[in-house]
């Protein structure tokens, strides 16, 4: 069984080198910015990126996800422009690199994207939040397109949210629906509601540790996990793993700056009769350095063979 490991969007060895530039519209606007003004942010995010994928690429990482912010006001209902083609030359040198390193790229869409809104402008609005984040996966040549939602709100109870989500991930069409995977949340919608979603409209679920042990009632990981991975079907699953901030009940369902090892080991041991490959996105705020300090520390406490620097095999 082989596990790799991967982070989010920003490099803290790169000295916190940001995909992420962007500027609000009020400032746009009040500053009296031109388009020819976000082509520059662009084109340094751009750059930026590329030199993200330089990193990954020397240091074996083999999973990435990618920021929201990479263009700036890209779904403000005011603003309209192209940011492919102007940078269709740059998007195609990044996609030989992503190609050639063959790193795994995803995307998830922040608290905005809310697909089972109540509110018509909402959930329009995540339409072109959808649709923004395809145009760059598709930009940078990504085959097995992933954009990562949660079910959403919970207005008029569970039961009438989960059928929202589902009318409405029906109105999309069909190169949105294939993109799609959905995720398991820290407060309303647990695993067991998120694999009731995905088993009606047929897309992966991504099992999140940290939220599972937020919102999880009576379910035990053992009994669950294979049905996750198997909505996966012919691509390798993936998991978000991250460590609770702290065990006070206000803080415990923020992220930690760390990952706390042991517990990421006993995960692993408990899952590990599934024997399949599969891939771990670390979402803690230290970012890559919280990925290779775990990694230190599984070579300390485990026997686990260490194919490269983020990719470890376990033999049962």
């Amino acid at each position: 069984m082989k596990i790799r490991l991967g982070y989010v969007a920003l490099s803290k060895t790169l000295d916190d080198l940001t995909t992420s530039s962007t500027i609000t519209y009020t400032n746009f606007e009040k500053e009296k910015k031109t388009y020819n003004d976000l082509y520059q942010i662009i084109q340094r995010n751009l750059n930026s990126l590329e030199k993200i994928l330089i990193y990954n690429q020397k240091n074996n990482i083999h999973f990435y996800r990618l920021t929201s912010k990479l263009i700036p006001l890209a779904t403000h209902n005011k603003v309209n422009y192209n940011y492919i083609t102007p940078f269709q030359s740059q998007f195609n040198k990044l996609s030989n690199m992503i190609q050639e390193s063959h790193i795994r790229i995803d995307t998830h869409p922040d608290q905005y994207a809310v697909l089972n809104s109540i509110n018509k402008n909402v959930v329009e609005n995540t339409v072109e939040i959808l649709e923004y984040h395809y145009k760059i996966l598709n930009a940078l040549g990504i085959k097995n397109k992933i954009i990562l939602l949660h079910i959403g709100g919970n207005n008029f109870g569970k039961t009438n949210s989960k059928k929202r989500f589902i009318n409405n991930f029906n109105k999309l069409p069909d190169y949105l629906k294939k993109s799609i995977a959905i995720e398991n949340d820290d407060k309303v919608f647990n695993i067991k509601d998120v694999l009731e979603i995905s088993n009606q409209i047929h897309v992966p679920v991504v099992f999140d540790y940290h939220h599972f042990i937020c919102n999880h009632e009576d379910t035990k990981l053992e009994e669950i996990i294979k049905e996750v991975f198997d909505t996966w079907k012919n691509q390798i699953p993936k998991i978000h793993f991250s460590s609770p901030k702290s065990k006070l009940k206000k803080e415990f369902r923020s992220h930690h700056d760390y990952i706390n090892a042991s517990e990421f080991i006993d995960f692993i041991e408990k899952i590990k009769f599934i024997n399949q490959d599969f891939d771990i996105m670390i979402e803690a705020k230290a970012k890559d350095e919280a990925l290779f300090r775990l990694i230190r520390e599984l070579k300390y406490k485990t026997n686990y063979k260490f194919i490269d620097e983020t990719t470890f095999e376990i033999e049962l």
